[in-house]
């Protein structure tokens, strides 16, 4: 049940909590009702939870923290800083915001290739001389990129890796799934902790729930896997399923037949090309922005082309 994360030692649970479905992004939870999420993965046996300063929920956390103990519980954020003074304000913020003396780990979010890290590298050796100083246990990078995993074995720096990665390759900027998983082993052999994202495609493969899960749960180059948890429902179901390697069919009925809505982010580009793949006729582009309609069957294929991954299923 619990991993060591590459070379940053950090001891962590095969399942990271994600955070973002429960902020008023997507489930709208209270800060009282999302913390009780979190210890109840926490008494489940999460004790890794993943965040980011876009997110909006550090408040979530540091209520969640009032209850479990600080050094029990291993939390990754993440921010856009792409220099030294951005760093310092955003690792600030997260210390501040948090109520605690010290992140875990510090990522740089959405970074896409070898260009972007090279020219964000100041926020990361900001982050990492942290690290000397003891404000940071671990740094790194989130990415959709296979590009960008190659990339990262080239800095001493990047200690933990968070990409995406499904059984579908739903979200995959450039490449298929195979070679992600190729990329994920390189960086693995390098001494990389790698802990990964959108294990159920952004919502689009919640139907095959326990087949995407085991997926990913066989990639022997994956130490974690965050999901996003919005019920008491889903924490119980896929730490039984990450933990026990056990399906409870009163829970996954529950999950399975939860109601869903296809959403559209609102930094849509309005590229078209969902209204292409679109079998259903249910997407369109109004006035620069993808729009959804009721013929909508909820397949997730549209995900599959959105150059930007801001469609969902919630």
């Amino acid at each position: 049940m619990m991993r060591t994360l590459g070379k940053s030692g950090i001891q962590v649970s095969s399942l990271c909590f994600g955070t973002l479905t429960m902020t008023p992004f997507q489930a709208n939870l209270s800060v009282k009702d999302g913390a009780a999420l979190i210890c109840r993965g926490f008494e489940k046996g999460i004790n890794f939870v993943d965040t980011a300063e876009i997110y909006e929920n550090y408040n979530y956390i540091k209520e969640a923290l009032k209850s479990i103990p600080r050094k029990d519980l291993v939390i990754a954020t993440k921010c856009y800083a792409y220099d030294e003074k951005g760093a310092e304000k955003s690792l600030k913020y997260a210390l501040e915001e948090l109520g605690v003396d010290y992140i875990d780990i510090m990522l740089l979010h959405e970074q896409e290739s070898e260009h972007t890290l090279r020219g964000h590298y100041p926020a990361l050796e900001y982050f990492f001389k942290q690290k000397e100083k003891g404000w940071i246990r671990a740094t790194g990078i989130s990415t959709h990129f296979i590009r960008c995993v190659n990339a990262a074995k080239k800095y001493e720096e990047i200690e933990v890796v968070h990409p995406i990665i499904n059984k579908r390759g739903i979200g995959i900027q450039d490449g298929t799934v195979l070679e992600m998983v190729d990329a994920i082993k390189s960086l693995k052999e390098n001494g990389v902790g790698i802990y990964s994202m959108k294990a159920l495609g952004g919502g689009h493969l919640q139907s095959q729930a326990i087949e995407a899960i085991e997926w990913i749960k066989s990639i022997p180059y994956i130490d974690a896997t965050a999901v996003g948890m919005q019920s008491i429902d889903e924490v119980d179901f896929n730490c039984d399923l990450f933990f026990h390697h056990h399906v409870n069919e009163d829970l996954e009925e529950k999950v399975r037949k939860k109601e869903r809505h296809l959403i559209i982010a609102d930094y849509c580009i309005g590229c078209g090309n969902c209204v292409k793949r679109c079998k259903q006729d249910a997407i369109h582009v109004v006035e620069g922005k993808a729009q959804v309609n009721e013929s909508c069957i909820l397949c997730g294929y549209c995900a599959t082309v959105c150059p930007e991954f801001c469609i969902k299923v919630i």
